[in-house]
């Protein structure tokens, strides 16, 4: 983190439990960022939190401690079966993975044992690992719900309650399932709450004030919906220069890592395939890639083997993956706030970034929501359509039968499948 991202308050100022403090030396943490800075002596009270934060900045340390803390000096019956203190929801099985690696760090010195519970892969693995017992579960809603429904856990014991990206739980169509497993905790008052996200809208404020005891709002720079360190620009192409300017940019970019950003799953296989043919090694994450195969392409993604990532929307939320020089909006979103979730992908933790959109002929139309809800226009930025690459066209991909609603591809529906979402 650069210094300036950060706040002057100091980790070892806070009373927390010395294997808390452990965990936090060894993430390398020293002062808060503002997010945690204003949260953390909130909820160590303990009270419930909303906070509202841009990406990267740090809010799911500031609810692994809070809950790290909560759960420590909480006293276990010895001959309680081991069943979760701590109660965590997340909208992509990316995010949950995600969560559960920074809790790793953090609690290695307190003995408590993580569980992951989401769609897609290692059902057997995740069930029996929850069924000897976990002080922390982390998952996605329908796996959880499966889970519990089996009797594999109990959520009677639960002493924090922790909703991540809550927003996108209501584009993904979760909300009933939410609530079907708040209902199933102990009563607000009799536990610590703490929701979480990087925009806050109205019905995810009703949600925190039914299911959270009086929680306390906190908004980091609201007015600045968008990270200040991204420097952003967009061109205006026609649909037939899209290409080639995307393959020009890129050649032009050098060895930066890179995210590129499409509004649907297809047109993500049909960029990558413009990109390998044209001697640009690209590989597409959405939804319905198998789970193993998506975590093996993201590990290359942050090794620096794989340096471009192509992805809808789905893959905006939840992946902290440093150092990604470039976000690219190849087709502009339809909604203004996941052009923020994207270029939240780079000029994390402080760092700075760069994100370039085209606004072309299909998509153009989105440009003044997305301006009206940044606050302001997006800096122009011109290329010379002479001067576009010739490019070498793929052979068309066989067409795949069409996979019925329901089924087990992917990350959060009650069977393990993943939940379509809706627009995509």
């Amino acid at each position: 983190m650069s210094e300036n991202h950060l706040s002057d308050l100091r980790f070892d100022s806070l009373t927390l439990h010395d294997s808390v403090h452990a965990g936090i030396r060894d993430a390398g943490f020293e002062f808060c960022t503002p997010i945690q800075a204003s949260t953390l002596p909130i909820a160590l009270q303990p009270g419930d939190v909303a906070g509202q934060a841009q990406t990267g900045t740090g809010k799911t340390a500031a609810f692994l401690i809070a809950a790290y803390q909560r759960v420590l000096n909480t006293e276990r019956k010895a001959e309680d079966k081991r069943q979760p203190l701590v109660f965590a929801l997340a909208p992509t099985r990316e995010l949950a993975i995600q969560i559960a690696k920074d809790a790793e760090v953090l609690g290695k010195h307190t003995g408590l044992k993580i569980g992951l519970a989401y769609g897609g892969t290692d059902y057997e693995k995740q069930r029996k690992r929850l069924a000897d017992g976990v002080d922390l579960l982390i998952g996605t809603p329908g796996r959880i719900i499966d889970f519990f429904k089996q009797g594999v856990f109990k959520l009677d014991q639960v002493q924090v309650a922790i909703l991540d990206e809550a927003d996108r739980m209501f584009d993904l169509g979760f909300i009933k399932d939410i609530r079907y497993l708040l209902r199933r905790l102990p009563p607000p008052e009799k536990r610590l709450n703490m929701l979480f996200s990087a925009t806050l809208s109205q019905r995810v404020m009703e949600l925190a004030y039914e299911h959270m005891n009086e929680p306390e709002l906190v908004r980091i720079e609201p007015e600045k919906v968008t990270a200040d360190r991204v420097r952003q620009a967009i061109f205006y192409p026609s649909n037939e220069d899209k290409m080639p300017l995307l393959i020009g940019l890129l050649r032009e970019i050098g060895d930066g890592r890179i995210m590129i950003f499409v509004n649907m799953k297809r047109e993500a296989e049909r960029v990558q395939d413009y990109l390998e043919v044209n001697g640009i090694h690209a590989a597409a994450i959405s939804g319905d890639v198998p789970q193993n195969k998506r975590q093996r392409m993201l590990a290359q993604f942050q090794s620096g083997e794989l340096r471009v990532l192509i992805g809808t929307d789905v893959a905006s939320r939840g992946l902290h993956i440093p150092d990604v020089e470039y976000v690219i909006n190849y087709d502009l979103p339809q909604d203004a706030e996941d052009y923020v979730h994207r270029i939240g992908r780079t000029a994390r933790a402080g760092a700075s970034g760069n994100a370039l959109s085209m606004a072309c002929e299909t998509y153009a139309v989105s440009l003044p929501d997305i301006e009206k809800y940044i606050g302001h226009k997006i800096p122009f930025a011109n290329y010379d359509p002479d001067t576009l690459p010739e490019l070498i066209k793929p052979k068309h991909r066989p067409r795949k039968p069409q996979q019925r609603r329901g089924g087990n591809a992917g990350g959060g529906n009650r069977s393990g499948g993943r939940r379509p979402a809706p627009r995509r």
